[in-house]
């Protein structure tokens, strides 16, 4: 088989604040793609992409030196402010789609196996895969709070109606024409997981075992999670607003039985305390007004973002890497 026969490969990690993982991480994923190009798997023009999402430690100091002594195996992107994971790892994956056959994404502390890219790569090369998902094969390294939450959360979304993979964040494999196709979804609101199971095309998984955390600390913390589970959930579907219709019809259902019942009353000569229920009332009919209008105004602040048709990222600098 001829070098051009084998596939392109971009593996790209976005970093942000990743100083202290970054050098372990760089190397093992170096000689990942080494003996991918050994055993003759991907092509020799195959690349690691470090997209750096705004760090204000020396990350970026560390991309570029990696870069210099490494150019054949280094690139990087340097995003002019932190635009968040999602729209890091977007930025990557439209940079190289013109320029690779198939990515791989996945974070940078390695949590998840790199020895699982053999797999998504043979699934691509030999099943003619174009998305091929990591997913864990469990969770039993998780405390019980982080794997309750961590499962009610994919029940939840896909009561809300988004079909999600199970166990899978967004270490993946992606090839030329679903990185194409990604490119055609404009919303500023992202949310891949959700994204990419919509492209459709051939999709398969293979599964591994997480590990833990090479250095630093995680920069997902609860209120970032609890954020970006309702970026899926407001980005994704619109059950939570319409609900909002359901929840009236409810309550105007139970208006009329509260009206039979106080007539009936009335007409039975049985006094009505009033103070306590019309308290209760005004109360939970204010809070859930407040509630639905909290609802309306996220989504209206979501078509707010689409249509202003802001940049999802701005590339300050790069190297090796031209984004148009």
């Amino acid at each position: 088989m001829s070098e051009s026969e084998f596939p392109v490969l971009y593996i790209i990690c976005p970093c942000y604040n990743e100083e202290p993982v970054l050098p372990d991480s760089s190397e093992k994923l170096k000689n990942k793609l080494l003996f991918l190009k050994g055993a003759e798997k991907i092509s020799a023009a195959s690349k690691i992409l470090f997209v750096d999402d705004g760090s204000k430690d020396k990350t970026w100091q560390i991309i570029q030196n990696l870069h210099e002594n490494a150019p054949e195996v280094f690139s990087g992107i340097s995003l002019a402010h932190n635009a968040g994971q999602q729209n890091a790892l977007l930025a990557g994956l439209l940079a190289v789609k013109d320029r690779c056959d198939i990515a791989v994404t996945l974070d940078v502390d390695l949590q998840d196996d790199i020895e699982a890219i053999d797999m998504m790569v043979d699934k691509y090369s030999s099943e003619s895969c174009s998305i091929v998902y990591g997913c864990r094969n469990d969770r039993a390294s998780d405390t019980f709070f982080k794997r309750f939450t961590a499962e009610s959360f994919y029940r939840f979304m896909n009561f809300m109606g988004v079909k999600l993979v199970f166990n899978h964040a967004e270490f993946r494999l992606m090839d030329r024409r679903a990185l194409k196709a990604l490119a055609d979804f404009k919303e500023v609101n992202l949310f891949l997981r959700g994204l990419v199971p919509m492209i459709g095309l051939k999709q398969d998984c293979v599964y591994y075992e997480r590990k833990k955390r090479l250095a630093g600390e995680t920069k997902y913390s609860l209120s970032s999670l609890l954020n970006l589970a309702w970026q899926a959930v407001t980005s994704m579907s619109v059950m939570p607003i319409r609900s909002i219709m359901w929840i009236g019809v409810g309550m105007a259902l139970l208006s009329v039985m509260m009206f039979i019942y106080a007539l009936v009353s009335r007409i039975n000569g049985i006094a009505i305390s009033g103070w306590t229920s019309l308290m209760i009332s005004i109360w939970f009919i204010g809070g859930l007004n407040l509630f639905s209008i909290g609802i309306i105004g996220e989504y209206i602040g979501k078509i707010y973002l689409e249509v202003k048709h802001r940049p999802r990222f701005i590339i300050d600098k790069y190297l090796d890497i031209n984004v148009k």
